[in-house]
């Protein structure tokens, strides 16, 4: 991952520099923007944040019937704003909140962070995939030669949905069988990969347990579809706003979200990381937009995306008594974990 990430930054590196960055059309992308379109997906990035919470209160329920939707908010746009300031290991923040306010285990709530995780990916899969099998009916500039490829990708992207769903489906059924079933097929591996990933199969087993209550699995699913068409509909709202980019279509957000999603699996504390690099790669690369705008989306996707959070999830924090040092020392304990979870936020917003 890292010498992707390197490759990738180096790649964008030398676009901007043999293609003669102009920092003045740069500026115009942005002072051009659309307020009304900017605005409407600010409002719709916001209730992203809403519907995570409302997720969570629903996976957290045979725990807790009686919760409130507040407490979760606040430790969600905590944790968000924790990621920006710390990088991937601010993700332990919002579980570790939760658990705290909810009066739960901590790994009951790591639990329901996997099944999120796991839930958002196979959103991403789906999008992605379905996206892709269609590129060409999109905007995808027709000089690419990555078009057919990707569009190949897209079938094995579905499948590849298909194949998680199976697996969160048997880990619901049949629970301890399935997950030692699957162990056991996986026993050729090294020893060391092995037991971190019986650990994640545990894990997930254990958040799936929850979508075992009445009605409880048609609500997850609901409010991830829910959720991730918010998300969907933010972009391409986003899009609008940018005159070099208004002419982009629904399929057109959606694979540019597919391929942001998968580069938010790169981190960086205060900067984001992957993001920024595949927004920029796939609007030149495929899209045929100009250096200057298409750095100019990154910009304003990174900044309405992730940083719009950042006064709220202050201000939450501040009322609430606690302190960045804190967090930061509560983040580095997902040292211990890193590698046994999933990495990177896995959304688009």
């Amino acid at each position: 991952m890292g010498a992707l990430a390197v490759g990738a930054i180096a790649f964008v590196g030398y676009r901007l520099w043999s293609s003669g960055f102009e920092w003045g059309k740069f500026t115009a992308s942005l002072s051009g923007l659309d307020p009304f379109w900017m605005g409407i997906s600010l409002l719709l990035v916001a209730l992203t944040y809403v519907g995570r919470a409302l997720r969570w209160a629903v996976m957290i329920r045979p725990l807790r019937p009686h919760t409130s939707l507040w407490p979760i908010f606040q430790a969600t746009a905590i944790g968000f704003t924790a990621i920006v300031f710390f990088g991937r290991p601010g993700e332990i923040v919002r579980p570790y909140l939760i658990a705290r306010s909810e009066k739960l285990p901590l790994s009951s709530q790591l639990a329901v962070w996997l099944l999120e995780r796991m839930l958002d990916l196979l959103a991403v899969l789906v999008i992605f995939g379905v996206a892709l099998s269609q590129i060409q009916a999109s905007s995808v500039h027709p000089e690419s030669r990555l078009a057919p490829v990707l569009q190949a990708g897209g079938w094995l992207v579905g499948i590849t949905a298909i194949v998680s769903l199976v697996v969160l489906f048997a880990l619901r059924q049949f629970g301890t069988a399935a997950q030692k079933r699957i162990a056991d097929g996986l026993a050729f591996l090294p020893e060391r990969i092995h037991s971190k990933v019986a650990h994640l199969l545990d894990s997930f087993s254990q958040g799936m347990q929850a979508t075992r209550h009445g009605g409880f699995a048609f609500q997850l699913a609901l409010y991830t579809i829910l959720e991730w068409a918010i998300i969907g509909a933010a972009f391409w709202t986003l899009l609008r706003a940018m005159p070099a980019t208004a002419g982009f279509r629904v399929q057109d957000a959606l694979i540019l979200l597919g391929f942001v999603a998968f580069g938010g699996v790169i981190q960086l504390p205060g900067i984001g990381g992957g993001m920024q690099i595949v927004t920029v790669i796939v609007l030149s690369e495929l899209y045929g937009v100009s250096i200057e705008p298409a750095t100019g989306f990154a910009l304003l996707l990174w900044l309405a995306t992730f940083v719009a959070i950042v006064p709220v999830g202050v201000l939450l924090a501040i009322s609430a008594g606690l302190k960045w040092k804190n967090l930061a020392h509560i983040a580095e304990e997902t040292e211990a974990v890193e590698g046994e979870v999933p990495a990177g936020e896995g959304r688009g917003s």
